[in-house]
């Protein structure tokens, strides 16, 4: 997963002349595009992992556009999804938005208003990415710590002195010392202030479950 990498767009229509006007539109902003006939056979790609916007079509052949958009909620994908509708599908776009969509559009709109739409959506999808890699991050500098640095951590974080560290584990207070100094290190922390915010930042589970 990379934040910086090229924006890749997924267009999604049965419709070959509207693929088309969208790829032609999009592809003018200097954007990569790939376009897919149907939900199944865009499940079926890479592109779901890959693209940082779905542009849909609601109302398709087979899968719709909602129940594709269900269906990559299910499984955790976070990818932003713009539907672009017919009049009549207008209650269903309105669902989609309520179901976490980027934005939706009428057949015809505004090009130049459908394009901030887009970089709109993929400045949501650069900050998700961001966040992703930061927090993927930190778990694994908190995988860095000893089974004893995690539960020293843990201690000091519900407020605990040195000294009441010390008593709790049976351990002497300079050992708890010398663990919250590689405690500090392996967070990269430059002060307790910083611990504890990152901290906030880790699952309940990762900071009450120390690994083996």
């Amino acid at each position: 997963m990379k934040v910086n990498a090229p924006s890749l767009l997924a267009i999604l229509d049965d419709d070959k002349s509207v693929q088309r006007a969208l790829q032609d539109l999009i592809e003018s902003e200097g954007i990569s595009t790939l376009c897919f006939d149907t939900a199944e056979q865009f499940l079926d790609s890479r592109a779901r992992h890959q693209a940082s916007c779905l542009i849909a079509d609601i109302g398709m052949p087979g899968m719709s556009g909602l129940e594709l958009q269900a269906r990559l909620k299910l499984e955790r994908c976070l990818i932003p999804i713009i539907f672009i509708t017919a009049r009549g599908d207008i209650p269903s776009a309105v669902n989609a938005m309520k179901q976490g969509a980027s934005d939706f559009f009428t057949k015809p709109f505004d090009g130049r208003v459908f394009l901030t739409a887009v970089e709109r959506a993929l400045e949501n999808d650069r900050t998700v990415r961001r966040r992703a890699l930061e927090h993927g991050d930190l778990l694994e500098r908190h995988r860095s710590l000893t089974p004893r640095e995690q539960e020293v951590l843990q201690l000091l974080l519900s407020g605990l002195m040195n000294k009441q560290v010390a008593a709790e584990l049976g351990i002497t207070e300079y050992t708890v010392q010398v663990h919250r100094g590689h405690i500090m290190r392996k967070m990269r922390a430059d002060s307790f202030a910083a611990l504890v915010k990152m901290a906030d930042g880790l699952s309940p589970h990762a900071l009450t479950e120390p690994e083996a």
